[in-house]
């Protein structure tokens, strides 16, 4: 066994690429960690035994025994078009991790999603090698797409080695969403944890088997982690990568959020936080959200280290220039919203009245004993009649009457009993505006049939209420007056399970589905797209919040919207002047949010208050006062930026790439460079050539053996799983493996365009969202699987040899140098010939240059007798090159990790005044972790792999030239 020693510790010298023998079988290492019963390797399968099988072993505890590779045999490629070393060229680049300091782009360009520059900025400053591990908050504004830059950094990720365990935490109505984007786009595939899925895990499970470990990649609710039984799961459980989606959620400290972030982010090596409003105006909860992601880039005062927070957090609206630049046509612009004054009816002016005299207006002061319980009246009111019932209702309930009776509380309380009289009259009005024909109910109709919403058309809306007995009332009563059945009517809000909660939206986002009105309450205003079937929004009532606002506009104000977005607003308009003129007041909350949208990357700057609660009451503050709200609510070019705003704004768009190796300028973008993005080698230059030529090599005539079709005229490609294949994909999505039967027969959509129009037909199903093809793209699981069955008669511990247009044999490898956690820092293609070892500028160019690009003729037998005697030399050439590379790796490492060690330090002595409080211990704590992380990450372990040897074509086989 091949050990260095490490301290008290030895270590074992193995990297990913490596082949083991470890319980009499062959095993390729996928990656490495040192730990403290030695290193712990994640092998697959390679001998016939453990073929497709996952497994890890330690080195304190099992003989491990690394195949030496200067005792590899050279054979002879005798396969037409040299076809088997051009498979194990691709199989070995493919399986061999994207360098993690490396932040020029690799799988992300080649997914199923339209390339923006503005989500690859995002994307490369994640991966920025200044930081030590991948780690940001993606505050962009609603609608630029969070979803699918989330989705480019775990394939990233995935691509570097590191992203092989990956916990999604979402909120529980877009849980599907998110699991859809992630397999159908990026061929990312997540056990999803809902209420069914968690079913289903019991079913697979035993009930003590922490489901975290069973499941490596794997989606769920927050809701669902606070259960004391997932809390402690995650304890026991260390990730690659933590994606928490509307991360502004988990900013204050000592809410059960919050502790399951803390308990998270130390647990991951990359976090994603993502969030429209990454603050809610409060410094304190601004550095939590922080924190998590670097604890140093917090002082332990509380202030925030600038310069830290530049390296973190991306930040981008609508109207940034590099946004503007590129959405085009694919976001239509937004025209003015339309405000709807609608006269109120009889009844509704008797309520109104009612409210305005005795409880926002009166002359001898509210029955309340205070004006902001009228408003709480007036706003559940302005929501309908039926909210209004509701509020009274549950007051009338506290105050303990019912049925006209007075409680305890009345006898004994004046008050009480007068303010329970003034809510029965209310009440009373209430319910004879409830039965009569509604004002603004009455609009809405009239508004969604002059939008072509109606009976047998296509039209589409999404209307937005508060109150839940809003929305039973829309739901109830818009059938018959639009002409429509019930089951054309969706009604969504928070008091439905996840699964109903998903399957209402993913109904709406389908074309086929009946419903054509979504009556929905704030809990679809984050997360949720609506926009690919409907342009119409109206808000039934309004909110006092221009945050809320600008959330629920953006379910149909985003990237992918083709048509203009028509939002409108109803506003009730009573007789009575002074309630009347409040509630036009109001109206400049949808008129400000607009103005807004085109300025700020986030609307909550205007106000300064930043959640919703505080914006809310603040408007209900200035009402209930007789403030002008217009001081509430200033105009945007007016606005002053609060301090953490300030910060924010600097936050530079543009990652720091001094290896960007396509300098070209990027049109309006004011001279700035495209982010780097590595060229494919030309071997194959799609995944279906590759996909093809591999099944040939496994099984002869594929068309028989696992009935291969493919079909030029659609882009569509398909074969029948075999047993092992099915074995892989039982970790795909269950209802995509369901719905669409791959099990029984795979289709697999061959280029972006056939994807897409996959998407788009799934999207207009009865049957499921789920598309009909799989875009085959660079991480899907059945290119591994065509890889593994192509590459299965060729012993991972024989070289391949060839002819080619070379003078000299020439021996090409691949030099890889890891860190202790066995994440790779370097890969270097290495050339031997004459003696002499050379790099590889770029591996294309020399496979060109040999001729092993394209379909090459194979020249005929090879004698390897004679170049086996000079391999052993050829490899330990290429070690002595390789620890040339690593000096000059570890200097540009040390460089980075003490800039990053020196700022930890200087946290650590600051702190030291501190260390009594138990919260300064926590992160003191966390700091010493993140220093041990340092030292894991200075490179350590060098392996050296024979790829190939090449010998001259058009001149007599080595061994007779040495013998002559």
């Amino acid at each position: 066994m091949t050990t260095v020693a490490d301290g008290s510790r030895t270590q074992l010298n193995v990297g990913p690429g490596s082949v083991v023998r470890v319980r009499d079988e062959d095993w390729l290492v996928t990656s490495t960690s040192a730990t403290g019963s030695g290193t712990l390797i994640k092998v697959q399968g390679l001998s016939e035994l453990v073929r497709d099988t996952e497994a890890a072993f330690y080195s304190d505890l099992d003989e491990i025994h690394v195949v030496d590779p200067r005792n590899a045999k050279i054979v002879a490629d005798d396969s037409p078009n040299y076809r088997k070393s051009r498979l194990f060229l691709e199989t070995t680049l493919r399986k061999t991790p994207v360098p993690a300091a490396q932040n020029s782009l690799t799988v992300s360009t080649r997914m199923l999603s339209k390339q923006l520059e503005y989500q690859r900025i995002a994307v490369a400053k994640a991966l920025d090698p200044k930081n030590i591990r991948p780690r940001i908050l993606i505050a962009d504004a609603v609608g630029l797409g969070k979803t699918l830059e989330i989705g480019m950094i775990l394939s990233e990720l995935v691509a570097r080695g590191r992203g092989d365990n990956i916990l999604i935490v979402t909120p529980r109505h877009v849980l599907e969403q998110m699991q859809h984007e992630m397999w159908s786009r990026f061929a990312l595939p997540f056990v999803r944890l809902d209420s069914v899925g968690i079913q289903r895990v019991r079913q697979t499970i035993p009930a003590s088997r922490n489901p975290f470990t069973y499941f490596k990649r794997a989606i769920i609710s927050i809701d669902t982690l606070k259960t004391p039984r997932y809390r402690e799961h995650l304890k026991k459980r260390r990730w690659d990568a933590v994606v928490i989606d509307e991360s502004h959620n988990l900013t204050n400290a000592g809410t059960l959020n919050n502790e399951l972030a803390r308990i998270l982010a130390p647990r991951t090596d990359a976090l994603i936080l993502a969030s429209a409003t990454p603050h809610n105006g409060k410094k304190e909860s601004f550095a939590e959200l922080v924190r998590l992601l670097d604890p140093t880039a917090v002082r332990p005062d509380g202030s925030i280290d600038e310069d830290a927070v530049q390296q973190l957090i991306v930040r981008r609206h609508r109207y940034s220039p590099e946004v503007a630049a590129e959405v085009g046509a694919d976001w239509a612009e937004r025209p003015h919203p339309t405000n709807k004054l609608v006269p109120a009816s009889d009844a509704e002016n008797k309520v109104a009245s009612e409210l305005s005299r005795t409880w926002i207006h009166p002359l001898g002061g509210s029955p309340a004993g205070h004006a902001l319980f009228g408003w709480t009246l007036a706003k559940a009111f302005l929501s309908s009649p039926a909210a209004l019932i509701e509020t009274i209702t549950e007051r009338l309930r506290k105050l303990g009457r019912s049925n006209g009776r007075p409680g305890a509380t009345q006898e004994t309380n004046p008050l009480a009993a007068k303010e329970a009289d003034a809510l029965e009259k209310l009440l009373a009005l209430a319910e004879e505006a409830n039965t009569a024909n509604s004002a603004k109910f009455s609009a809405l109709v009239e508004h969604l049939k002059q939008a072509g919403v109606g009976k047998n058309q296509p039209m589409r809306a999404v209307v937005f209420a508060e109150r839940v007995a809003t929305l039973k009332y829309l739901e109830s009563h818009l059938p018959k007056q639009l002409g429509l059945k019930p089951e054309n009517i969706g009604l969504l809000h928070g008091g439905l399970t996840d699964v109903e909660q998903q399957e209402i939206v993913e109904q709406f986002k389908r074309g086929s589905s009946p419903l054509r009105v979504l009556v929905t309450g704030d809990v679809a205003s984050e997360g949720v797209n609506l926009h690919a079937e409907c342009h119409h929004l109206v808000h039934f009532d309004i909110p006092w919040s221009l945050i809320r606002i600008e959330q629920r506009n953006g379910r149909i104000d985003r990237y992918g919207q083709h048509y203009p977005p028509q939002i409108a607003t109803l506003i009730l308009d009573p007789e009575d002047e002074n309630f009347s003129g409040d509630i036009r007041v109001l109206t400049r909350l949808i008129e400000k949010e607009h103005e807004a949208h085109k300025v700020f990357s986030d609307v909550a700057t205007l106000m300064g208050k930043n959640s919703v609660e505080a914006e809310e009451k603040a408007i209900r503050d200035a009402l209930a006062s007789g403030t002008d709200v217009e001081t509430v609510i200033p105009d945007p070019v007016d606005a002053e930026l609060d301090e953490l705003e300030r910060l924010l704004s600097g936050v530079a768009d543009f990652p720091y790439d001094d290896t960007a190796q396509l300098p070209a300028q990027l049109p309006g973008f004011g001279g700035v460079e495209k982010v780097a993005v590595d060229q494919r080698i030309d071997l194959y230059p799609t995944e279906l050539e590759f996909m093809q030529e591999a099944l040939e090599e496994a099984f002869g005539d594929p068309f028989q053996k696992v009935k291969w079709k493919y079909d030029a005229k659609y882009g569509i490609a398909s074969l029948e799983p075999t047993a092992d294949l099915k074995k892989r994909l039982r970790f795909l999505p269950q209802d995509y493996l369901k719905e669409r039967g791959v099990t029984e027969r795979l289709l697999l959509a061959t280029t972006v365009t056939s994807g897409q129009q996959a998407l788009d037909v799934a999207r207009k199903s009865e049957e499921t969202n789920w598309p009909s093809a799989h875009y085959l793209g660079p991480l899907h699981p059945v290119l591994d699987w065509a890889s593994d069955r192509a590459l299965a008669s060729i012993s991972r511990n024989e070289v391949l040899a060839i002819r080619g247009d070379v003078d000299e044999p020439t021996y090409l490898m691949l030099g890889t140098i890891s860190n202790r956690r066995g994440q790779l820092l370097n890969r270097t293609f290495i050339k031997v010939e004459y003696g002499f070892p050379g790099g590889l500028p770029s591996l294309s160019e020399f496979l060109k240059d040999v001729g092993l690009i394209g379909k090459p003729s194979n020249a005929g037998p090879v004698d390897v007798s004679a170049v086996q005697a000079e391999f052993v030399k050829a490899v330990d050439i290429a070690e002595s090159y390789l620890q040339q590379q690593r000096s000059l790796l570890v200097d540009a490492s040390e460089q980075r990790l003490a800039a990053w060690l020196d700022r930890a330090e200087r946290w650590s002595a600051e702190s030291s005044a501190l260390v009594q409080r138990a919260e300064v211990r926590e992160r003191q704590d966390r700091v010493k972790a993140e220093q041990e992380l340092a030292e894991d990450m200075r490179p350590e372990q060098l392996l050296v792999r024979p790829l190939l040897v090449i010998l001259p074509r058009n001149t007599p086989a080595y061994s007779e030239k040495k013998e002559a």
